[in-house]
């Protein structure tokens, strides 16, 4: 299908130098993205979504909300190692209004694929927003098996999932459950896959990297709706050579955020034991944003 496909990016939180949220400065992120025309997903992965509170999260999520005003979508990630916690958090989410909440599999916690259902199951039976899973298997060491995502697809409130395994083959698979089950989308994380993903039946891509390139993000996402494959492989191939030149120095959502904060210092730092600022590094990066006109 063409016309329909869609770029959310993974937002960053933006900090003060005593580590607690600014607010305004993520406001403006949220703005930047709005323009560039990408939708939003908040308190995700590249939203330092671990090193947040309970209380944090519901205000980040009602002060995204009301900064997009409609003019975007916003999904939000409610996912935490309990599935107690994690409906609490859904039930503040869906009290506030979203377009989907994201729940990304346990951590710590080591889960059968039993477990999973049950998990997921919970937290979808108890809002009336669409659940999304999200598998991110390095960071959380539990996996979505496709088998799991068939099952947990044919409840009438999961809608989809974020796949950010990175293994093109489970990816795959999961487009082949959406295709099978109306109302399941799919939806892919890994920022080299995104052209790939959606011309292969994924609804669109859940990107970290659309913080600090959102405009070729976008451009991937509208060359290919407007049916300009050209276009969008030129727009990825940027993409992915800034992908693997950035991520090989670090972590990834650190490394997004620090070359974001030396192009916008309001984003801030990120929240210890994160990337510290490092003379070095900070040079490294600083040569790939010239080297890419960032």
């Amino acid at each position: 299908m063409t016309g329909d496909k869609k770029a959310f990016v993974a937002l960053v939180t933006c900090f003060n130098e005593d580590e607690t949220i600014n607010y305004a400065a993520t406001r403006a992120q949220v703005r930047r993205q709005i323009e560039a025309g990408n939708q939003i997903m908040c308190a995700g992965t590249n939203g330092d979504f671990s090193a947040l509170t309970f209380d944090e999260k519901v205000r980040l999520c009602a002060e995204v909300v009301d900064e997009v005003a409609g003019r975007a979508e916003v999904i939000v990630n409610a996912g935490m190692p309990a599935t107690h916690e994690t409906r609490l958090l859904a039930r503040e989410f869906d009290r506030i209004g979203v377009d989907g909440i994201a729940v990304i599999t346990p951590f710590f916690i080591e889960c059968t694929q039993e477990g999973l259902i049950r998990h997921f199951t919970c937290v979808a039976d108890s809002v009336d927003t669409p659940v999304y899973l999200y598998d991110i298997p390095a960071r959380t060491q539990n996996h979505i098996e496709p088998e799991t995502a068939r099952t947990l697809a044919a409840h009438g409130n999961i809608a989809g999932i974020k796949d950010s395994g990175g293994a093109q083959d489970t990816l795959e698979a999961y487009i082949a459950i959406g295709r099978e089950t109306d109302g399941f989308d799919v939806y892919s994380g890994p920022d080299h896959l995104v052209h790939w993903a959606v011309t292969n039946g994924a609804r669109g891509c859940i990107s970290g990297l659309g913080n600090v390139l959102p405009d070729v993000l976008a451009r991937i996402i509208s060359c290919v709706n407007a049916g300009d494959e050209s276009g969008a492989a030129e727009a990825q191939s940027i993409y992915t050579h800034f992908r693997t030149e950035l991520y090989k120095l670090g972590y990834p959502p650190a490394l997004v955020k620090r070359a974001l904060f030396l192009r916008d210092p309001s984003v801030g730092l990120s929240r210890q034991p994160a990337l510290l600022p490092d003379a070095a590094q900070d040079k490294a990066i600083e040569a790939i944003l010239t080297k890419f006109g960032v």
